[in-house]
Parts: structure tokens; C-alpha cells; sequence
């Protein structure tokens, strides 16, 4: 690391991700004096960072990251690298089929008193998956060994298809980009067209569902969900009332492993680096 980095080189940052890993480096919360900002999935007005000449995003997410304009003002924008993507997009494909197995299992019996409830095989149960990007795929993979797996993808299927999809699947996971389009995917009819005791699990972005019309149907003690992410973090909003049983909640820790942690510490190192020698 260059020896003048401490006192040349300013940070801020908006995740603690990397908290533990780079304690090392210089922070700063003035968004003026700072060079390098460091993201979660929140995102962030350029306009407010005058100095800034390089941001790194703690994640596979684009979303939230200004590309064009950090362009045309000459920012370099890193991401993490191929080989820790990987780990991200694997990670988050073993945390999603957790949950679900998670969701299927929950009403199993009780200790005291001893009592076994009636379940019907998990080989018996539909499970489908919308969005066949990196995740989605490997979600599908892992778990046709164990039940039924139904895939939709935009680029795959055409949009009627989905409704009927919808009505005959167990469980549902979401693995779709949060882009405007998508915004609301999961709204109040595609949620009524589930099952009585359907799953929703969600480890892709909180945007795309519903936030009020989830919150109504497990009001109505009809639907489960799982997320690990949410409309806002920490979250603590309305649907937090059905912790654990009902909504079971995890803080947006899919991918948090310590391969991804250990690779994007190296990666997010190789960009401020950069930012010195340029």
C-alpha cells in the first residue's frame, strides 16, 4: 500500500460490508473532502461528492451506482472482481435454497407437547423460480434433486404463462434485476393468484414486491415469505410485525461469505491503489 495512502486518500462510505477488513484506511462522513466512496445497495448523489475520483461497489448490484455520469466527470468505478462474483452468485443460490427448505419445513411439530404435524413430501411440492440470471439458474440446479422446480424468464416465457405458474407453485424466489420495470413485480394480483400457505422468498431486491399488498396477505394470515432484503435498510417497517413466523427476516447477508468478503477487501484495495498511481 502507498505510504502516503493515510493522509492522501479520503473515504466514505455507506455500508459496513468491509467493516474489520480495511479499519486501515481513512474515512471521512464529509462527502466534500472525500475521494473514494464505498457502497452497500444504497444509492448516492454525485452532486454531493466534488472530489470524489473512484467508487466501488460492495456487491453485484448496479442499480445504485451512477455509471454515466461518474463517467463523464472521469470517476473510476470498480465492482468486485470475476472471481469473487462468483462467490456472490453461489453464496446467494445456497442461501435462497435454505430459505426454502427453511419456509417448507417450519410447521413440523411441536416438543411439548410431543406432536408430529402432518406434511405432505417435499418431492410433492412445486417450486418456482422467476429470473434465470446467475442466481436464478444455480437456485434451479440445486434444487431439482429435491422437488419440483418450475423456471420463468422473460426472455424464456411469455408473461401469460406466469399467472398459471403462480397458481400451482409451493413456493415462490425471486432472482430479477431491480430496474424500473420491475418495480412492484410481486403486486396484489399476481400475491392473490398463490396458493393458501405459499412461501414467497426475496434475495434479490425489496423493490420488486409489493410492500403494502405482502403486508396484506399476511395480515390475512394467508401467505409466508422470506426476505433478505428489503425497501429499506435496516428495515423496520410494517411487514416486521410477522417476525419470524410469518415474515422470517434476515439482514441482506445472502452472499456475505467470508470468500466474497476476503475477494472484495483485495478488489476495493486494487481500486484505491489505482486512485494513488492515477
Amino acid at each position: 500500500m502507498h505510504s502516503e495512502y493515510q493522509k492522501n486518500i479520503k473515504i466514505w462510505k455507506n455500508t459496513k460490508t468491509l467493516d474489520g477488513l480495511i479499519d486501515d484506511l481513512a474515512f471521512t462522513e464529509n462527502k466534500r473532502e472525500a475521494e473514494i466512496a464505498l457502497l452497500g445497495s444504497k444509492p448516492i448523489k454525485l452532486e454531493e461528492f466534488p472530489g470524489l475520483k473512484g467508487i466501488f461497489r460492495a456487491g453485484v448490484g448496479k442499480d445504485n451506482v451512477p455509471i454515466e455520469e461518474a463517467a463523464r466527470r472521469g470517476i473510476k468505478v470498480a465492482f468486485p472482481s470475476p472471481a469473487t462474483i462468483e462467490f456472490v452468485f453461489e453464496e446467494t443460490a445456497n442461501f435462497t435454497c435454505f430459505l426454502v427448505l427453511k419456509m417448507l419445513y417450519a410447521s413440523i411439530g411441536t416438543l411439548s407437547p410431543w406432536v408430529k404435524f402432518p406434511r405432505a413430501s417435499l418431492q410433492e411440492k412445486n417450486l418456482l423460480i422467476i429470473g434465470l440470471g446467475n442466481i436464478g439458474q444455480r437456485v434451479a440446479k440445486k434444487m431439482k434433486s429435491l422437488m419440483f422446480v418450475k423456471t420463468f424468464d422473460i426472455a424464456d416465457n411469455r408473461e401469460g404463462e406466469l399467472h398459471e405458474m403462480l397458481k400451482g407453485a409451493h413456493c415462490v424466489t425471486l432472482h430479477i434485476p431491480n430496474v424500473p420495470e420491475n418495480k412492484n413485480f410481486i403486486d396484489e394480483e399476481k400475491l392473490a393468484l398463490l396458493k393458501n400457505g405459499a412461501v414467497l422468498i426475496n434475495t434479490a431486491r425489496g423493490a420488486v414486491v409489493s410492500e403494502d399488498a405482502l403486508y396484506k396477505e399476511l395480515e390475512r394470515g394467508r401467505l409466508f415469505a422470506a426476505f433478505d432484503v428489503y425497501w429499506q435498510e435496516p428495515y423496520a417497517g410494517k411487514l416486521k410485525r410477522f417476525h419470524p413466523d410469518r415474515f422470517f427476516m434476515t439482514p441482506h447477508v445472502a452472499s456475505t461469505c467470508d470468500a466474497f468478503l476476503k475477494g472484495s477487501t483485495k478488489d476495493f484495495r486494487k481500486l484505491v491503489e489505482e486512485v494513488i498511481n492515477g
